[in-house]
């Protein structure tokens, strides 16, 4: 099968149609209609079930996506094996949680630089639940998230372990309310952990980001676990107090983890550095 015509059919499904599609490719609408129209003829079936301007995956187009990305993800290895070779250059995508970026990541992305002057980085921060994925999917080449974690298909190496504190507001107190990141974080399960050990009933406030859970705990909307060396790098710290939990919820682990299929990941003898315990 054409690689384009694979390359163009993945990104009319993630961009939702042709029109955007064709301008993540910087191609004309035609050519992105005439790649889909081909690649069918090729494959004997539909891939799209079209309802107007909308279009949906068929079956045959559901089977085919999964299989698409692999080649596509196997065509990117193998050049970047090469390119390898020849310069050791290239790029390498980090997912990492946002605790991790705001800490630990600049001190890691500057030895990379150091080490790996020619590898290019891209970073993406979400949650544990979602960096697993997109690693899993090949999206990611590899990513930080909380731990203890294993997976058959993954590699799971162990950099860090984080000190979880209680954070409360230096003045304002409000007690029953817990802030926490969005479902799919490590450390908001941490959390529910020790919620339901101590039996302690808390209102649930979800936020987005640490300084906006941070700003809310600063200001007595609530509490809320985070590790200590992220509270004590806060633009809130001076707002804030923190008082140590049960080591059983404390001490949480972070990962490295990277797909066992990936043959090689630049900059690994950096990305994988042990950091100890983060206070």
């Amino acid at each position: 099968m054409d690689l384009l015509g694979l390359e163009t059919f993945c990104a009319v499904v993630d961009e939702g149609g042709v029109l955007a599609a064709s301008r993540t490719l910087h191609t004309v609408q035609s050519n992105v209609t005439t790649r889909i129209k081909r690649l069918e003829e090729e494959l004997g079936a539909k891939v799209f079930f079209r309802k107007g301007r909308g279009l949906s995956l068929t079956p045959a187009g559901r089977v085919l996506l999964g299989y698409a990305r692999k080649m596509l993800q196997l065509e990117r290895q193998a050049m970047q094996a090469v390119k390898q070779l020849a310069d050791e250059a290239g790029e390498v995508r980090i997912g990492t949680m946002e605790s991790f970026a705001a800490v630990r990541l600049p001190d890691l992305l500057f030895r990379l630089r150091q080490q790996c002057p020619k590898v290019e980085t891209r970073i993406q921060t979400d949650t544990s639940e979602s960096l697993i994925r997109m690693v899993l999917s090949h999206e990611l080449d590899c990513a930080y998230i909380g731990g203890p974690f294993e997976h058959d298909d993954l590699i799971c190496t162990e950099v860090a372990t984080e000190q979880l504190v209680l954070v409360k507001s230096k003045t304002l107190h409000c007690v029953n309310t817990l802030i926490v990141f969005r479902e799919g974080c490590a450390y908001r399960e941490r959390a529910h952990r020790w919620q339901r050990t101590y039996g302690t009933s808390f209102d649930l406030m979800e936020m987005g980001t640490l300084e906006g859970i941070l700003g809310c705990v600063a200001f007595g909307l609530g509490v809320t676990l985070m590790p200590v060396s992220v509270v004590e790098k806060s633009q809130h710290r001076e707002q804030l107090i923190y008082e140590e939990i049960d080591q059983q919820f404390a001490c949480i682990p972070t990962l490295l983890i990277r797909h066992k299929r990936l043959s090689r990941l630049l900059g690994v003898e950096v990305l994988q550095q042990p950091l100890g315990v983060l206070n």
